[in-house]
């Protein structure tokens, strides 16, 4: 398997870091937890992202850790952060707010499926009890831009599917998939593959994706260093 050249570390890396070039000049952006919280720690600095959290902060910064930092403030997923110049903190209800009120621009998140019709499933694992499936639903259904950063497989599980079997989170939502392996984005007629891995082919990616996608006229590669 060609996975074995990667580590876990660097899968991550190479997500969270094409993650990050999606996000415009001035963009409100909220990150979910887990891997999605790494992508603060690669936009430019040049770049004026401001990033929310469904905790209660309005720009937050990258992720820190050692003795120095406040262990108050934290990210959704419970990570140390910086708070940036001019950050502001807030209640759940004013949280919700921003994100039911139409003004996040964009939001990244994880998913254990995702379909050909841009639909998500992210919340209801097999066999494991869960507490619901938090405030990801509001942020979907609520941002301009939603894109789903995770990894293409999980324990050799496809999660780029036909039509997702696990309960939706949001029904048609999706933007963008951004895996280790591509880029897929969610058009009206389906999945259009425009970036791809260079350790990888487009047959690796039919193999290893049972939603049907078509291939872009301009496909080119991931950066992955």
């Amino acid at each position: 398997m060609l996975e074995q050249n990667l580590t876990k570390e660097q899968i991550r890396t190479i997500i969270a870091k094409r993650a990050a070039k999606e996000f415009e000049d001035g963009d409100v952006v909220t990150l979910g937890i887990g891997l999605p919280t790494e992508v603060a720690n690669y936009v430019p600095s040049e770049k004026n992202v401001i990033f929310q959290s469904e905790n209660g902060i309005l720009g937050l910064g990258k992720s820190q850790s050692g003795p120095d930092f406040d262990t108050r403030i934290i990210n959704a997923g419970g990570g140390l952060v910086e708070a940036n110049y001019g950050a502001c903190f807030y209640d759940a209800l004013m949280a919700f707010t921003m994100m039911r009120g139409g003004h996040i621009d964009a939001t990244v998140l994880g998913a254990l499926q995702v379909d050909e019709e841009g639909s998500l499933a992210s919340w209801c694992i097999p066999g494991k009890f869960v507490p619901g499936m938090g405030g990801s639903m509001d942020l979907i259904v609520g941002a301009k831009k939603v894109i789903v950063a995770m990894e293409h497989l999980s324990k050799d599980q496809i999660k780029i599917v036909k039509k997702c079997n696990l309960p939706l989170t949001a029904y048609r939502e999706v933007n963008l998939i951004i895996t280790e392996r591509c880029v897929l984005k969610v058009m009206p007629t389906g999945l259009l593959l425009t970036e791809i891995n260079p350790m990888y082919t487009v047959e690796d990616i039919k193999n290893s994706t049972t939603a049907d996608f078509t291939v872009s006229p301009d496909l080119k590669y991931m950066e992955i260093d």
